[in-house]
């Protein structure tokens, strides 16, 4: 009761939320230097931007300008964090970040970079720039207020261009380098037999050390610069580690699906996307739509690059999801290696410049050097190639008007290697994952390999082997991070996956119903019912408790449906037991004292398997199994009790579970207006409303912005975002979508110039400057 009224009253204040005749439009005028012709950009009442320009180059220097309008130091910290330009900015505690972040920038030619791409993406990117720098002039000029942010760290926003957007490579999510670090460590002492406890591969194989590799010489520290370049900026002082837990459900994801005109109750194809991202305030997406001439999109992306990373053009939708492929391995470089040495200088805030010297080889930059042993460690990824840049090959998808149009910008995608769905209004839908596949000479990518011909690359697999499914005969196809290469599928993609549970939920909802409705998308994307949950609950059953607390547990527990609303008592108990306890009980029982040092943490994703299959458990593998079970489900129990009383009646999930967002650098005096929440929250990292949970329960990351597109009919799309649009606290637009999102609600994503003007709440008339 207490949330239904929390949220009603955030729904009251906030205008996306409101039920009455839509306000009054707001108008004003500027003139632009930059700008070609005039335009307009009218913001609708959930804060979108929808951009009408004269041509394409000055629609996205309008979309440059609207988004540095909402997010400037959000934009301005990725350029700055990924081009190592924070101690000009923060000082000399950002020295080492500064440092790690160049070793990891684009240095290729950059005439291949743009090679890489349309022919017309530079243009669009540097108007793009230039219509971020007219609004950091705008700001310079005292026309545009400073954001809050700037002037707590007495800085400045900077200058913006094209090359540099595509040079920063850090921002992509690629794949396995961390993973590699701690397998190698967890064998350092350990046993192979028990790396399916640790981490499950899809298809399964044993773990195969390198001829030539100790995994006991991989230093803890290897990965410490290459955290720092890729990890968020903070500014509590504390630096990114190389996590230990290896839980597929804290990895970033997403879900989508697309729904043939044959099984969608509109006679259209039906393509939804939600991608899931760390949340933060502001988020990491920004709904825009671009109308010219000759270009017309409207989407998703993130607000530093230009266009839409997934949505729709007049003639197909585009929806993405990560696809694991494995596009990194860390090599071994012995002592008395050759390095390539780049001299270079960091400007720093307060003090001198600061002189350093960034290493590379052939295989890449160099992210360590062990002075003990000589050796250096480099890392080998496929974002060094001209093409790489994260999500910027979405360019290739702007005018792709049918199937063979969209298979050039899969042909062409580099990183992040993602599932791509696709629909057009003719009625065609597929699937068609595309990114950069390093072709091994040997080895699998599990772990680091010694340098040399033997462990290198022969080049990259040619785009069009990759496995593809046009018009399935079932009449949908859906990915939600999980191994769906085909069966006998000759080349090596990648074998560490998502576990199973989101897709078997999305697959039985849609597999369910005749025919699926944009209603059903969106009430999918909000589905808080956990197939790994129902899993976890079938190995319980037979099972008889020992004493109190586990009797307890497991009448809690036998007979729940795995949903895990925030108001379920079952599901309180069920996460405190998948996360706390049952993960170290099995590792306790399988694993020998001496190797559990090094061996890390798992996840119940890993467990359960090892726990169904027997292997591992022994030769007394029943009564192993049901001590690790009754064991650990006693001790999630009193914990259960100590966290949320003593009458598990009272027990709630979303006691535990909350959405609690605040912003990376704290204000003194502005914190209340700044954060945003905390609202109780369902689901979990195994649901397909994707909610994962940090150590603390609290809500870590999930989906990022919801998108469900009636394909052809666009003016009936819907989406959220969350917490908003705006990264201005004054802004109405600054958390209005947050209790919407938090309860599977959306606001109309509309297309055409009409419905526009309906939703409208502000017109922005530009034209160019004398």
């Amino acid at each position: 009761m207490m949330r239904r009224a929390v949220i009603a009253a955030l729904l009251l204040a906030s205008p996306a939320g409101a039920q009455d005749a839509p306000p009054a439009v707001f108008s004003e005028s500027r003139q632009l230097p930059g700008l070609s012709a005039p335009g307009e950009i009218v913001i609708d009442r959930a804060g979108i931007p929808h951009i009408y320009a004269a041509n394409a180059r000055d629609g996205f220097f309008l979309q440059g300008y609207a988004v540095a309008r909402d997010r400037l130091w959000q934009i301005d910290l990725w350029r700055k964090r990924g081009l190592g330009r924070l101690s000009a900015s923060f000082g000399p505690a950002f020295i080492a970040q500064d440092r790690a972040s160049r070793l990891l920038l684009y240095r290729g030619d950059m005439a291949a970079e743009w090679a890489a791409y349309p022919p017309q993406a530079k243009a669009w990117t540097e108007g793009f720039a230039a219509g971020i720098n007219a609004f950091v002039a705008d700001v310079a000029a005292g026309r545009q207020p400073l954001p809050m942010e700037f002037a707590a760290t007495a800085s400045q926003p900077e200058r913006w261009r094209a090359d540099d957007i595509v040079r920063i490579r850090s921002n992509a999510l690629a794949s396995n380098v961390p993973s590699e670090v701690l397998r190698a460590r967890a064998l350092c002492g350990g046993d192979v037999r028990n790396e399916p406890l640790r981490r499950q591969l899809e298809p399964a194989r044993p773990v195969i050390i390198p001829k030539g590799l100790d995994p006991c010489g991989i230093p803890d520290n290897v990965l410490a610069d290459y955290m720092l370049g890729t990890s968020d900026v903070r500014f509590d002082g504390k630096q990114a580690v190389v996590a230990s837990r290896t839980d597929p459900e804290t990895l970033e994801g997403s879900n989508n699906w697309v729904i043939s005109r044959a099984r969608s109750a509109t006679g259209r194809p039906i393509l939804a996307n939600d991608p899931h991202r760390a949340h933060a305030v502001p988020n990491l997406r920004y709904l825009s739509h671009i109308d010219t001439p000759e270009l017309k999109i409207a989407g998703s992306g993130e607000p530093a690059l230009p266009g839409v990373s997934f949505g729709h053009n007049e003639d197909a939708a585009w929806a993405i999801t990560i696809f694991a492929i494995d596009q990194q391995d860390l090599v071994v470089n012995p002592a008395g290696t050759a390095l390539i040495s780049v001299a270079d200088s960091i400007e720093v805030k307060g003090a001198s410049p600061q002189a350093i010297v960034l290493k590379f080889t052939a295989d890449g930059p160099i992210i360590h050097e062990d002075a003990a042993s000589g050796r250096s460690f480099a890392l080998r990824a496929t974002w060094s190639k001209p093409g790489a840049s994260a999500y910027f090959n979405a360019a290739w998808a702007f005018a792709a008007r049918n199937w063979d149009e969209f298979l050039i910008a899969r042909d062409h995608w580099g990183a992040p290697p993602l599932n791509l769905l696709f629909a057009s209004r003719a009625g065609d839908i597929g699937w068609a994952p595309g990114g950069f596949v390093p072709a091994r000479t040997a080895g699998d990518g599990l772990l680091p390999v010694p340098a040399g011909k033997a462990h290198g690359w022969k080049g990259l697999l040619d785009a069009r082997l990759m496995p593809v499914v046009h018009n399935p005969p079932q009449g949908w196809f859906a990915t939600a991070n999980e191994n769906n290469v085909p069966a006998g599928y000759p080349h090596l993609l990648g074998l560490e996956w998502n576990d199973r549970s989101r897709i078997t939920r999305i697959a039985e909802v849609i597999g369910s119903k005749p025919k699926f409705s944009l209603t059903d998308a969106m009430t999918l994307q909000n589905d808080a019912t956990s197939a790994m949950a129902r899993r976890a609950v079938a190995i319980l059953q037979g099972l008889n408790g020992r004493d109190a607390p586990e009797v307890a547990a497991l009448a809690l527990l036998k007979v729940w449906d795995g949903h895990e609303g925030p108001e379920s008592a079952p599901a309180a108990l069920y996460e405190i037991w998948a996360s706390r306890h049952l993960p170290q009980a099995a590792v306790k029982a399988i694993v020998p004292e001496a190797m559990r040092r090094n061996f890390g943490r798992t996840s119940i994703g890993n467990v359960l398997p090892v726990l169904e299959d027997g292997t591992l458990l022994g030769p007394d593998a029943k009564a192993r199994r049901e001590n690790i079970l009754l064991g650990s489900l006693g001790g999630a129990f009193a914990e259960a009790t100590r966290l949320l009383g003593p009458d598990p009646a009272t027990w709630r999930w979303g006691a535990l579970h909350v959405a609690d967002f605040k912003p990376a650098l704290a204000i003194p005096g502005r914190e209340a207006e700044r954060r945003v929440g905390p609202l109780p929250i369902g689901g979990s990292g195994s649901t397909p409303m994707a909610m994962g949970s940090a150590p603390d329960f609290h809500v870590q990351s999930g989906a990022s912005v919801r998108l469900v597109m009636d394909v052809g009919a666009w003016d009936n799309s819907m989406a959220i975002n969350t917490p908003g649009q705006s990264g201005d606290p004054a802004s109405p637009h600054y958390r209005d979508l947050f209790p919407r999102w938090a309860t599977g609600q959306y606001v109309p994503f509309v297309w055409s110039r009409p419905r526009v003007l309906q939703e409208a709440e502000r017109i922005i008339r530009v034209s160019p400057a004398n």
